[in-house]
Order: C-alpha cells, then structure tokens, then sequence
C-alpha cells in the first residue's frame, strides 16, 4: 500500500527529470514548473543513457536532497534486443544515482506489469507479466528499489495513456485523432470491441507532481477506473469532427489482447488525493483534438 510521507503538498528542494523530452516526460516538466518549482530537465541530448559513462554524467547533474523522476525508456518493448536497451539505460542511471543524497526517486512504469483478470486490478494484483513490455518495467522497478534501499522510492503505473503530444501512432485514441484530421478512414481490429480504461497525460503528470509534494512511497496506478471500447473511441473521435470519417474492420490475426477486457480500480489515488479527479474521457479527447487541430490550422 502507498503512503504519503508529507500530510500536506511540501514543495521539493528540485525535481530532476530523466527522460524530459518524451511525451510523460515533458508534461511533468510542465507541471511541476507550472507549480514554481526548480526543475532540471534532462533529455537524451543531455546524457545518453545507452552510452559509457553516462552514470557519471548524471551524477555530475545532481545536487544533495533532489527528487528524481525516471521516465526515459525506449517504448513499447517489441524485442529482446529492446528489452535489453531498457535495461541498460536503468543500470547506468543506477550508477549515477546509487549513493546519492536524493529526496525520492519517482519512476513512473506501466500498468504492463500486471497480469490479466477478469475483476479490476489494483495496486495489489499480481504482478507477472506475460509480455516484454511488462517484463521490462517490472525488472526496472526491481532494478530501482533494491539499489536504492535508503531512497525513498514510488513508481507510478499509468494505463494507455492520449494527448496532444504523443509522438507515437499506436492503436488508439492518439491514432484515431491523427486519421479524423487527415480525413482518413479508422480501421479497427475485429469490430473494435476490446474495453481498455484511457488516462490523460496531465492527469500522469498530476499525479506525479502530487506524489513528489506528498513525497509518496510505494505503488500507484494511474487509472480512471472506467473503460471504452476502441469503437467507442473512434466514433467520439469523429464526432468532433464535421468529416464523415469512415470506421473499417480489419481481420483479427491473433486473440484479442488481455482477453477484450482490462479493468482497474482507481480507489488507491483517490484514498492518497482525495481531492483528485480524472479527466473525463471525452472531454479530455475533445480538448487534445482541438489542440492538435488548432496547432495544425496555424
């Protein structure tokens, strides 16, 4: 279970982020600047983590009693050759954290870590992952708290995250606002029928900050606790359009994943932030459309 060490937001000395020029990575930058707190941004322009001597590097970036936010990955992991990249990207971040005066070290994984079932998943379901992705994150988290025994330590387990500055064009609601805007038809996997619970990248990024002002230990799923099928997900989508935007259907090639349906329980955030409230699926697809659609026009 979580626990908030501070009873009320106490403003961090600095916040350190690895991995600021990612999508999750940039928005906590934003928001914890947006609080007036000192943030040090580093990218991988900054300090490579795949290189020798990075550890170093890193370390030379550090100040006693800063808190660290680990974000940086190469993602989704598709291979082995991946996985191990990850990997190495943690052990030389190690190398530069390990002995460090730090405050907390926040690392923000994934829901992949945890196995499928059929009833909502919270923070204590098990954690054995059938996939790459999964199997990544969890070793890191691994990798994390028994290096840095006498830090305190919290990682945040976001669901499938959308927004307007996601880079990548996987399968969902960020691809989906890509098609409608180029007026391109949705193709949907089987009639698009997999529920999946969707999380606004400000409300990771919310989170986040909140576990670093309440210096946060232990596990946190960033989770709505509601799902959407992806059908339902490309006809909001096109509803915010005035295209008439065509939905095709695309032959399965293998089982739906998780089985069509992955639900979580959202009580553990809203126990440690009473006051916290999860965008509204639509609303928050509403307004990333209109921001990519604005950028686009000017």
């Amino acid at each position: 279970m979580a626990k908030n060490s501070n009873e009320t937001a106490t403003a961090p000395e600095r916040v350190v982020v690895v991995g600021a020029g990612g999508f999750v990575g940039s928005t906590v930058v934003a928001a914890a600047r947006q609080r007036g707190y000192a943030v040090l941004p580093l990218g991988s322009a900054d300090i490579d983590l795949l290189a020798d001597g990075a550890g170093q590097k890193l370390r030379d970036r550090l100040q006693p009693n800063d808190t660290v936010v680990f974000v940086s990955a190469r993602a989704p992991v598709k291979d082995y050759a991946m996985f191990e990249q990850n990997i190495l990207m943690a052990k030389n971040a190690l190398d530069g954290l390990a002995g460090q005066p730090l405050a907390q070290l926040l690392y923000i994984s994934s829901d992949a870590v945890y196995s499928d079932s059929d009833d909502p998943l919270t923070e204590e379901s098990v954690t054995a992952p059938d996939n790459l992705h999964g199997q990544m994150h969890a070793a890191r988290e691994i990798m994390f708290q028994a290096t840095l025994a006498d830090v305190p330590f919290a990682t945040l387990r976001p669901t499938l995250i959308y927004g307007a500055g996601d880079p990548h064009n996987g399968y969902g609601p960020n691809r989906f606002r890509r098609l409608v805007l180029d007026g391109t038809p949705i193709a949907l996997f089987g009639n698009g029928e997999e529920r999946r619970d969707h999380v606004n990248v400000r409300d990771v990024a919310e989170l986040a900050v909140r576990m670093i002002e309440h210096r946060t230990t232990g596990a946190l799923n960033a989770v709505t606790g509601k799902v959407a099928s992806f059908r339902e997900l490309a006809e909001m989508t096109i509803g915010f359009s005035d295209a008439d935007i065509p939905i095709e259907t695309l032959p399965r090639s293998g089982p739906m994943p998780h089985g069509g349906y992955r639900p979580f329980d959202p009580a553990e955030a809203m126990r440690l932030f009473p006051d916290f409230r999860f965008t509204d699926l639509e609303a928050g697809l509403r307004a990333a459309f209109d921001e990519v659609k604005g950028a686009k026009a000017k």
